[in-house]
């Protein structure tokens, strides 16, 4: 009797592309990876999302400094509230400023902001800070300390100055608002062509900025981490409210803030 030869009939070509691509990345680098994607046009998108979700909290943050007597507790809530998306918002624009002067090849084709927008950024930055800071000052020393009239001059000054240029800072943004929000993926795609350098292109193509861009998960991922941060840091705080909402505090605050 002939031995039988069995041979192995060939591998379709869908087994050898799935083995070969169990051979790259491992799966949760390319996950890692997915969150991270998405250009200069997300980051672009990160920022006007972070943007405009201080817009909403600071437009609200408005409404309690007009009852401030009644909602100073409110107050106190949405000001801690806002460290989150506030930090958020300054490390996506931090990147683009880090990216951009180390010249990275997508950034640098995409060019800087507006020369005005970029001489008022260090000074946001510094009133940022400055408006956060002494309003957490504020908070943990109360109303009866004896550095409050100049802890809250800063805070008060401070805030004002900050919310002119964030003001203006806005206005000098809302091309990129409008491209994101409600401008169709082609016409953003032939304003971003528009808007590069003649005889600079980029190197490294970003990809195409359609609805379905990548890094969405991360971006959103981002935003509700941000919010989250801020609630929690503002819950955990909320004991402390007790010096300046308490009848004690609340003496002292009303006279302090008719005074200035």
């Amino acid at each position: 009797m002939e031995s039988q030869v069995r041979t192995r009939p060939p591998r379709p070509p869908r087994a050898r592309a799935t083995e070969s691509r169990r051979t790259g990345p491992p799966r949760g680098a390319r996950g890692l990876r997915g969150l991270l994607a998405g250009g200069t046009e997300g980051n672009e998108r990160l920022t006007v999302l972070s943007g405009l979700l201080l817009i909403v909290l600071l437009a609200a943050l408005g409404i309690t400094i007009v009852r401030i007597g009644q909602l100073l507790w409110l107050h106190l809530f949405l000001g801690l509230l806002l460290i989150g998306p506030v930090a958020l918002k300054m490390a996506s624009t931090g990147y683009r400023f880090v990216r951009y002067y180390t010249a990275n090849p997508r950034y640098h084709a995409k060019g800087p902001p507006a020369p005005a927008l970029r001489v008022m950024a260090p000074l946001i930055v510094l009133l940022t800070v400055t408006v956060f800071a002494s309003g957490v000052v504020l908070l943990f020393i109360g109303p009866g300390s004896s550095a409050r009239s100049m802890v809250f001059l800063i805070h008060k000054a401070s805030f004002i100055a900050w919310l002119a240029l964030t003001a203006f800072h806005i206005l000098g943004h809302l091309p990129e608002i409008v491209r994101v929000l409600r401008i169709s993926a082609a016409s953003r795609r032939e304003l971003i062509t528009a808007r590069a350098p003649g005889p600079r292109r980029p190197t490294v193509p970003d990809p195409a900025p359609t609805e379905r861009l990548p890094g969405r998960g991360g971006r959103w991922l981002s935003l509700s981490g941000a919010v989250v941060i801020g609630l929690i840091l503002a819950i955990v705080l909320i004991p402390d409210f007790a010096t300046w909402t308490g009848p004690a505090g609340q003496v002292l605050f009303h006279h302090h803030h008719h005074v200035h």
